[in-house]
């Protein structure tokens, strides 16, 4: 039986002078170029234009990296975003909120929506983001890996067999603690499964909103319960009922019930083939 893992991954896969390249910044992009080709794929079967995944990427990558950075700062640094707001959008890039990355990706989706929604393409707010949500769940398994090669965002101490000691973390370093991106990122694999096979069966029958719906209690429920496992990222989380992560997987959580709600009370769309596609309301 194992007493524990002993995790010492180098961050860093090479680099050339100063410049470096990071397991997570790959897992990162890697999560982007395959959940674009599946998106791609989505596309296609359902007979929407498939150039429009490039347009799709473009507002995704923006609204991930500038919601998350964003969500870091007002979240947890807000007196940082105070003094120097050029904070979000300067190197060194670091610190991502994933509460932040989703608000600025529902906004994006909403804009991109209502530009597609006057091309008369049927993509409307719902029909996205009920495709978008299984390839941010991939990306989700990638970035929370990526934080383990990083050896960031650790848990907490514990005497399971699987613990991980984190020796390339200086402040958590030999001690045995729960591996809690490990966690998130096989969650969030096992959710993009589950709903790649439940658009894969059912596509056009599917409630709209219901997969966003499910996204989110799924994500953020979970994400609720590990958050007891993790170290608090900021010193003032230590003086809160509950972090700042489980304060934002509420509304999220909550937000996700109203779309299952709402998804089995509206009528499903039913495309006639004759017909040129119609908008949502």
């Amino acid at each position: 039986m194992l007493q524990y893992i002993i995790w010492e991954v180098n961050p860093e896969i090479f680099h050339i002078g100063s410049f470096s390249v990071r397991w997570y910044g790959l897992l990162f992009a890697l999560g982007f170029l395959i959940g674009m080709q599946i998106m791609t794929y989505i596309f296609k079967q359902e007979g929407k234009p498939a150039a429009d995944t490039d347009t799709l990427l473009i507002y995704m990558v923006v609204s991930t990296i500038l919601g998350a950075r964003i969500g870091h700062f007002l979240f947890y640094e807000p007196e940082v975003l105070l003094h120097n707001p050029l904070v979000v959008v300067t190197p060194p890039f670091a610190g991502l909120a994933s509460h932040g990355a989703t608000i600025g990706i529902l906004t994006s989706l909403w804009l991109y929506s209502r530009r597609k929604q006057s091309q008369l393409t049927g993509q409307t707010f719902l029909w996205v983001t009920d495709r978008i949500v299984i390839v941010v769940a991939l990306a989700g398994a990638c970035i929370r890996f990526g934080n383990l090669m990083n050896s960031e965002i650790v848990g907490r101490p514990t005497d399971v067999p699987w613990a991980f000691i984190f020796m390339k973390n200086d402040e958590y370093a030999k001690i045995p603690r729960h591996p809690a991106q490990l966690y998130e990122s096989l969650s969030c694999l096992v959710l993009f499964f589950i709903l790649l096979w439940f658009w894969n069966r059912y596509r056009e029958r599917t409630p709209r909103g219901s997969m966003l719906g499910i996204f989110l209690i799924w994500v953020f429920g979970l994400r609720f319960f590990y958050e007891y496992l993790k170290e608090n990222q900021v010193a003032f989380e230590n003086n809160l009922p509950l972090n700042m992560g489980q304060w934002l997987s509420i509304p999220a959580v909550l937000m996700g019930i109203y779309f299952i709600v709402r998804s089995n009370k509206t009528p499903i769309p039913v495309a006639d083939p004759e017909k040129s596609p119609t908008v949502e309301t």
